[in-house]
């Protein structure tokens, strides 16, 4: 049976990755860095997950011979850079600039008033999690969620299945009463190793990611109801047991 519906945030619940790539660049240009992450590049590096990781990640590709003597220096670079990111990427929020995805908050409402219980499952920060989902759904948006999990909670980043296992134990669900909400492999992979069903809205940073195994993969949620969600589910459940029973 259907219990609860767990979403991440980047790319799921909203195109986020332009105003990502903005932010980076910015934080780049304000520190005297001349990188520049065009679109192509950003693509790649999103196989990454966690910004302090793309961007340590993006510094070794260019500078193979980086060194953090005493665990200092890059680090403390690296850190100031998100900062600065972080921060721009608010201000784009608060100036509209990233806009939820078609479907979602409809079935934000519609999973609410039936009962079904509602989690974010997610490696971003909570400051780019209340930015935006302040701005798309309004200042009461944590009424919706009995569950938020993030980087402050969740440190091992998605593959790693860290961020569901915490969020399905919190919920107090078994895994297989959930479906999880992805937009790329990266993500998949997590739900998938915490035994959850997912259903895929890529985007078009994420598009050419390789989402075998995933229960459906549709544009995004605008044609998806609750009703939809629960066949789904159980055509997951019937298969399960169609695959763990003993044949004789």
């Amino acid at each position: 049976m259907l219990q609860a519906l767990i979403f991440d945030v980047d790319g799921t619940l909203a195109d986020t990755e332009s105003a990502h790539r903005a932010a980076f660049n910015h934080a780049f240009a304000e520190m005297g860095y001349g990188w520049v992450w065009d679109e192509p590049t950003y693509r790649q590096l999103l196989m990454v997950s966690g910004g302090k990781e793309r961007i340590l990640h993006y510094w070794r590709q260019t500078q193979p011979t980086l060194t953090d003597i005493g665990g200092a220096g890059v680090r403390d670079t690296v850190a100031r850079m998100h900062e600065l990111k972080t921060a721009a990427y608010e201000r784009a929020v608060l100036d509209g600039a990233v806009a939820l995805r078609p479907g979602v908050l409809r079935l934000i409402e519609d999973a609410s008033r039936e009962g079904l219980r509602l989690a974010i499952a997610t490696t971003t920060s909570p400051v780019n999690i209340a930015a935006l989902l302040r701005a798309g759904i309004g200042p009461d948006w944590q009424h919706y969620f009995m569950v938020v999990e993030d980087a402050s909670t969740a440190p091992l980043k998605k593959p790693h299945p860290q961020v569901y296992l915490q969020t399905v134990r919190r919920l107090q669900v078994a895994a297989s009463d959930c479906l999880a909400f992805e937009d790329s492999a990266n993500g998949l992979n997590a739900a998938q190793a915490a035994g959850l069903a997912t259903v895929i809205t890529p985007n078009r940073f994420t598009e050419h990611h390789d989402f075998t195994g995933a229960l459906r993969v549709v544009p995004d949620l605008r044609d998806t109801r609750i009703a939809t969600l629960r066949e789904w589910h159980a055509q997951a459940t019937e298969e399960r047991a169609r695959t763990t029973t003993p044949q004789f």
